[in-house]
């Protein structure tokens, strides 16, 4: 394994890797729940601006997350 790799590697096991999702769908939403919930940085990127809001707001556009999940996601500040 190169020396990135291994980096990445220590970095995700200590939980101090940042990852960056593009599109919160319903792909990219629960996958920024199952990591967050696993301790790391999550930075969240869409285009479609209702789904920012929304996510700001505390509230879930996708039927298996609940909203209370989003306002965990929100509140303790690694859901960005």
């Amino acid at each position: 394994m190169g020396a990135l790799a291994e980096e990445l590697v220590t970095r995700l096991k200590a939980k101090t890797a940042k990852v960056g999702i593009v599109g919160l769908g319903y792909v990219g939403l629960p996958l920024a729940n199952v990591l967050h919930h696993n301790g790391l940085t999550v930075y969240g990127f869409d285009i479609d601006q209702r789904k920012v809001d929304a996510l700001l707001d505390g509230k879930s556009y996708i039927g298996h997350i609940a909203d209370e999940r989003v306002q965990e996601l929100i509140a303790d500040g690694r859901f960005i």
